[in-house]
C-alpha cells in the first residue's frame, strides 16, 4: 500500500491536519460515489470540502490526526487511488466549519467546448530544485495558474498576474495574453497541481510547444528542505480558515497592498456588511478605523438595516 507524503513537518503538539489532495481519474458515477464519501467523511468526523466528478476527485479536510490517517489509508486501499499523493499540514484544530462532499461536471471549473483530459496530456512535471533552477533563467515565461487575487497575496518573483477571478476565465486570458508566448518555454504553478494539470493540458491543446508545471505545486515547494520555498513572495492563499500561510523559509517579504491605504499587508478579512462580505488585503490599523467594512458605503447600509 502506497504511503501518504507527508509534505509537512510534523509536529505533535498539533492533534489535528489539513489534508490537500486531487486525482485526475474516471468516475463512472459521480453522484453515488459523492453520497457514499460524504457518508465516510461523516462517520470519520472530518470537515471540508470535497469535489466528485466524472474526471476525478478534488478535496481538503481537516480532522485528528487518526481521522485523517485512517481517511488516507482508505483511500489508499481503494482502487482508483491507491497512488493519491496527500499533502499533511498540522494543525490545532479543525480548519472547516462544515463538511461538504458534492458531485460536479468539472473539479476544476473551465467549462471548455472541447474536450481537455489531464490524465492523458499535461505539462512536463518539475520537482522543486527543477522549478527554482527554471525560475532563474531569463528565456522561461512563468505563469501564476491561480485567480488574481491569489496572486496578490503572494507569488513567485518575475510570474505574470493572471487577470482572472475565477478559472473559467482562463481559455480566454491564455488565447488573449499568452498566445505570443507559444514558442517560449512556460513555467506554470497553483496552489496544491491540480489548476495546472488542466491549464497545461489546454495550453498543450492550443499550440504551446514547451509547457512545464510545478509537481505538487507551492504546496509541495514550501516544504522541500532544499529550496525552502525560495524566491516566493508574500504568503500563499489556502481556501479554510487559515486564508493564508507561509513559504518562503529565508524571507519573509510582504507584497500585498492594503485596500483601505495601500501600506504593505499580507492578511485577508471580509467585509462586515454581509451583503456585501467581500475579501479584501486589510492592515491591522485599517480594519479598526473602518470598523472591518470594504467601504463606507458598507458601513453605512449595515448601520441602516
Amino acid at each position: 500500500m502506497a504511503k501518504p507524503q507527508h509534505l509537512l513537518d510534523a509536529d505533535e503538539s498539533m492533534p489535528y491536519r489539513i489534508l490537500l489532495f486531487y486525482k485526475y481519474v474516471h468516475i463512472d458515477d459521480p453522484e453515488s460515489f459523492a453520497n457514499e464519501h460524504r457518508e465516510l467523511c461523516k462517520n470519520l468526523g472530518l470537515l471540508g470540502r470535497i469535489l466528485i466528478a466524472r474526471e476525478g476527485i478534488n478535496g481538503t479536510l481537516s480532522g485528528t490526526v487518526e481521522q485523517t490517517q485512517k481517511y488516507m489509508d482508505y483511500m489508499h486501499a481503494h482502487p482508483l487511488f491507491h497512488d493519491m499523493v496527500f499533502k499533511v499540514d498540522p494543525h490545532h484544530g479543525h480548519a472547516f466549519r462544515k463538511l461538504k462532499v458534492k458531485p460536479r461536471k468539472e473539479i476544476v471549473t473551465w467549462r471548455l467546448e472541447e474536450d481537455v483530459d489531464p490524465s492523458k496530456q499535461t505539462g512536463k512535471r518539475l520537482s522543486p530544485r527543477e522549478f527554482y533552477e527554471m525560475l532563474q533563467r531569463d528565456d522561461v515565461i512563468v505563469v501564476d495558474g491561480r485567480n488574481d487575487y491569489e496572486y496578490d497575496i503572494g507569488h513567485f518573483r518575475g510570474a505574470i498576474r493572471p487577470e482572472v477571478r475565477t478559472t473559467r476565465e482562463f481559455p480566454e486570458w491564455v488565447r488573449d495574453k499568452l498566445a505570443a508566448y507559444k514558442d517560449k518555454p512556460i513555467v506554470t504553478y497553483c496552489t496544491g497541481g491540480i489548476r495546472c494539470e488542466k491549464l497545461t493540458a489546454f495550453m498543450l491543446k492550443e499550440g504551446f510547444r514547451d509547457v512545464y508545471q510545478l509537481d505538487g505545486g507551492i504546496a509541495t515547494y514550501a516544504k522541500d528542505p532544499e529550496v525552502r520555498g525560495k524566491w516566493f513572495d508574500g504568503k500563499m492563499y489556502v481556501f479554510d480558515d487559515r486564508i493564508a500561510v507561509r513559504v518562503n523559509q529565508e524571507e519573509d517579504i510582504v507584497v500585498g497592498k492594503c485596500h483601505h491605504c495601500g501600506k504593505p499587508a499580507d492578511r485577508y478579512i471580509n467585509c462586515e456588511y454581509q451583503m456585501c462580505h467581500k475579501q479584501h488585503i486589510c492592515c491591522h490599523e485599517c480594519e479598526e478605523i473602518h470598523h472591518g467594512y470594504c467601504s463606507d458605503e458598507c458601513e453605512e447600509k449595515d448601520q441602516i438595516q
